[in-house]
């Protein structure tokens, strides 16, 4: 694949938003997530280790924010990072994308910037 993809580049969602979500995407219940990388937030929710609090970094965050980054659970992430796209891919603006990369110092993405393919089915690691 030969797209750029803007996410390996930034990863700075991955160092601004907590991610939380339901118990039963770990993989003690049958899900994808290594359980010993959640924390219980309470009785129905966890989030990845590192988002739970101030600064804030996913523990499977790796590299450097804004330079190259990567997910070390890429094939195993939760659902709001599945969910969570860059701003315009499929030619639609994310200002969550936005304030990530403004708390980082990162510009906003621009509409015309060429992006991944739908899904990303290459298997690349992307924050």
């Amino acid at each position: 694949m030969s797209e750029y993809n803007p996410c390996l580049d930034c990863g700075a969602c991955c160092g601004f938003f907590r991610v939380s979500f339901f118990w039963g995407e770990c993989q003690s219940a049958g899900g994808l997530v290594p359980d010993d990388l959640v924390v219980q937030i309470n009785p129905t929710r966890v989030a990845m280790i590192g988002t739970d609090a101030k600064p804030t970094r996913c523990i499977s965050l790796d590299g450097e924010i804004g330079k190259r980054v990567g997910c070390s659970i890429y094939a195993n992430r939760s659902s709001p990072c599945r969910e969570f796209e860059a701003s315009w891919v499929d030619g639609v603006h994310n200002p969550s994308c936005d304030a990530a990369r403004a708390a980082y110092g990162l510009p906003p993405l621009e509409a015309n910037e060429p992006h991944w393919p739908d899904d990303n089915d290459d298997g690349a690691q992307v924050a």
